[in-house]
């Protein structure tokens, strides 16, 4: 649901779920010391084909979002970096998700945000563990 909102406010500036999320996946990449991504590694971590990856950076390319260049080690292999205009939208969108977690945690207590935080982190690490020992998790465990 939050998804649905944060579409609906970045609907004014032109970009699409699929769009912001590429943004956001190559501003994660900065934060792991990398100069953006390969359009392959893109469309593993998004879980989509390289078509449709070549799609949403074309149309971000034309927007000024991102630019690709070849990569240092492999020159058939394209990077895909974020531009200056790129990094204006990256500030708008994070504007956007602070105000947006604002109103979605109104009237809510830190107490309790901590609380469902911990629940959260820890079922996202039993998911990993199961994902690690046995390979995508039991098949006869609940959901």
């Amino acid at each position: 649901m939050r998804r649905t909102v944060f579409d609906a406010e970045m609907k004014p500036l032109g970009l699409t779920r699929s769009q912001w999320w590429v943004l956001a996946q190559l501003s994660r990449s900065l934060s792991h010391g990398q100069d953006g991504m390969l359009q392959t590694d893109l469309a593993r971590i998004l879980d989509v084909g390289k078509v449709t990856v070549g799609g949403l950076v074309d149309r971000l390319e034309i927007s000024g979002f991102v630019k690709r260049l070849p990569d240092g080690r492999d020159r058939r292999a394209k990077r895909v970096i974020i531009t200056e205009r790129g990094y204006g939208i990256l500030e708008t969108m994070t504007s956007v998700g602070r105000q947006l977690n604002t109103r979605i945690l109104k009237d809510i207590s830190p107490e309790d945000i901590a609380v469902a935080e911990a629940v959260l982190a820890q079922m996202k690490e039993n998911l990993r563990e199961l994902i690690d020992s046995e390979g995508g998790g039991p098949a006869d465990g609940p959901d």
